[in-house]
């Protein structure tokens, strides 16, 4: 039995995704700072925009972590079956 493929992403699908998270959070911090209310109500929002964005990062930590650990959980469950299968003589009669 063959290991299944990692799936990688491609250096375009990584550039897209940087600069979309870019141009969305400085869009986002622009806005903040025209945004026509007080510095405290502007400071506030850019705290919450700060929140939002590392929680964001360890969302999307946790996920690839538990995609790991699911991945590395399947190759020992397998490999545990393959060394059963390959110890397993039908033909051997115990007792005899």
């Amino acid at each position: 039995m063959t290991a299944p493929v990692p799936q990688r992403t491609t250096a375009a699908y990584y550039l897209q995704s940087v600069a979309s998270f870019s141009l969305a959070a400085v869009a986002l911090a622009l806005g903040i700072a025209y945004l026509p209310v007080s510095a405290w109500m502007r400071a506030f929002l850019a705290v919450g925009m700060l929140y939002l964005i590392t929680s964001a990062f360890t969302l999307a930590k946790v996920i690839r972590d538990r995609q790991d650990e699911g991945a590395i959980t399947s190759r020992v469950d397998q490999a545990r079956l393959e060394k059963l299968l390959a110890e397993h003589d039908p033909f051997k009669v115990d007792g005899i």
